[in-house]
């Protein structure tokens, strides 16, 4: 009888030691998974997707975490008021630094993000170019070929998009850095808007306006976006690189305020770093992104060619006075824009 009691009381430990292991294993699981919310911009989808199918693995295989990254696209503009209403990224990898200051304005980010990572918090550069019908049909080669009579521009709202901001940038400083006036360019983005039949709120809407809709002669959109075009439309429309162009820096940068509540800034700060290495920049440029590391740029230079670009601080101080400048209640884009 003794020793059927103490077997009970054996094996009443051996379980209960049992269900113990099985809740700590649970438990130390549910500690090593963690999810990072990435809210970028408008085309971006294909390129987070190869980074973060690249990231993943390698983090987990350091840190023990397994991270699920979550993402969020749509207008430049619109990600960073949703940030700044309240969407919980951890990170921002959206089109205009001004976009992100509007962040860093509603106390989210710390003000010197800029200085946290290379090259001024961005890992990449790109521009605005043409997307033409098969054989250009309309013959447009440069920026004041936008507004010969007959031609219809697809271009997406700046009030909204940073494809459609930079665009803008792009069409005004073609002509101010050509020797042309202020006045001048004024003349000529009035022009141009007269001629745009659609604003989308985003750089994917415009890509399905004109590709899939089959609306407008010319798209005036991101390089990536432009070589997108062309291969699912099956060469059914073709790139021009005008001869000048916008510098764009699409910055990146981590949610001080997100981060911290939710204990992802290690994770954070890894992942945005990752786009600085050699494998992180080679799949930047292999979805028509410029690397900023020169030597895997020239790998890609079949594909991205030279082109004169021209900076922000040509039209104002920087990005976010731009954005006053040209986009701000009542300033140029309100004066020269008829909505039809």
């Amino acid at each position: 009888m003794r020793r059927k009691k103490e077997f009970r009381l054996t094996l009443f430990k051996l379980t209960i030691a049992f269900v113990g292991a099985v809740g700590f294993a649970y438990a130390a699981a549910a500690a090593e998974s963690q999810a990072l919310l990435n809210v970028s911009y408008d085309p971006t989808r294909e390129l987070w997707r190869e980074l973060n199918s690249a990231f993943i693995p390698q983090y987990a295989a350091k840190t023990g975490v397994d991270l699920i990254i979550k993402m969020s696209h749509g207008g430049s503009g619109s990600q960073a008021r949703s940030v700044v209403d309240g969407l919980e990224a951890d990170v921002v990898t959206i089109a205009i630094p001004s976009d992100t200051d509007a962040i860093v304005k509603a106390g989210l980010i710390d003000a010197n993000w800029r200085e946290r990572l290379p090259n001024n918090g961005s890992a990449y550069n790109s521009t605005i170019v043409f997307v033409v019908r098969k054989d250009n049909p309309k013959s447009i080669k440069d920026w004041p070929d936008l507004v010969k009579p007959g031609v219809e521009i697809i271009t997406p709202n700046p009030k909204t998009s940073g494809n459609g901001q930079l665009s803008l940038w792009a069409a005004w400083g073609s002509v101010t850095q050509r020797g042309g006036s202020d006045a001048d360019a004024a003349k000529f983005v009035t022009q141009l808007y007269e001629q745009v039949p659609v604003l989308d709120a985003g750089a994917r809407g415009s890509t399905t306006t004109f590709v899939q809709k089959q609306i407008g002669d010319v798209h005036l959109t991101w390089e990536n976006e432009a070589h997108l075009e062309v291969k699912e439309s099956g060469g059914e429309v073709e790139i021009v690189y005008p001869p000048i162009s916008i510098l764009a820096d699409p910055p990146l940068a981590w949610v001080d305020a997100n981060v911290k509540r939710h204990g992802t800034e290690a994770a954070a700060k890894a992942y945005l770093k990752f786009l600085y290495t050699p494998q992180g920049q080679e799949i930047i440029g292999k979805h028509f992104y410029r690397p900023i590391n020169p030597a895997i740029l020239q790998k890609f230079a079949g594909t991205l060619p030279p082109i004169e670009l021209f900076p922000i601080t040509v039209l104002a101080k920087d990005w976010s006075a731009a954005k006053d400048r040209f986009f701000g209640e009542g300033k140029i884009f309100d004066t020269i824009y008829k909505p039809k």
